[in-house]
């Protein structure tokens, strides 16, 4: 248990999250997860957490198994092709995972993955959220094009507009 990660969840207020990604910075996201989604089979789904609970930083929640439960939760996995994905950042320890669904884990190996993380975590070292977010959503979209290329029919099947937990 690690007493600092846990103070810093529960003295930092929630709209922490929401002060990094404005309304503008979301909507932004949200128009270029569907311009991506356009040009391949892939679902992704985006979303944010700032702080979590006591409970949960008790039990030792790490990001990977929150971004596993957020991943059901948002049902990232419920694609008719297998091929949805889930880019969750947790704010406050500034850590991510991407989470993807058999379909795809697949196809892409885990170092394609890592490369994706490297390039966001670069931007996000910075402060710079949106540019890290993008950076990453620019190299899925190449991995999703690459493995599964759109076709005629192309069905939008998640949300676009990313969430704040």
């Amino acid at each position: 248990m690690n007493l600092l990660r846990i103070l810093k969840h529960v003295s930092t207020p929630d709209w922490v999250a929401r002060r990094a990604f404005t309304p503008t910075v979301l909507n932004r996201i949200a128009t270029v997860i569907k311009q991506s989604e356009a040009t391949h089979r892939g679902e992704i789904r985006f979303a944010i957490e700032g702080d979590l609970h006591l409970l949960p930083l008790l039990k030792g929640a790490t990001a990977h198994s929150r971004a596993i439960a957020v991943f059901s939760d948002l049902r990232v996995w419920d694609t008719e092709e297998n091929t949805g994905v889930l880019v969750y950042l947790q704010l406050i320890d500034r850590d991510f995972e991407i989470v993807a669904d058999r379909g795809i884990n697949a196809r892409v190996k885990q170092a394609e993955w890592e490369a994706v993380c490297l390039r966001m975590e670069a931007a996000f070292r910075k402060g710079d959220f949106e540019a890290g977010v993008m950076a990453g959503l620019t190299d899925i979209t190449a991995l999703l094009k690459r493995h599964f290329p759109a076709r005629e029919s192309n069905p939008d099947e998640l949300p676009n507009q990313p969430v704040v937990l």
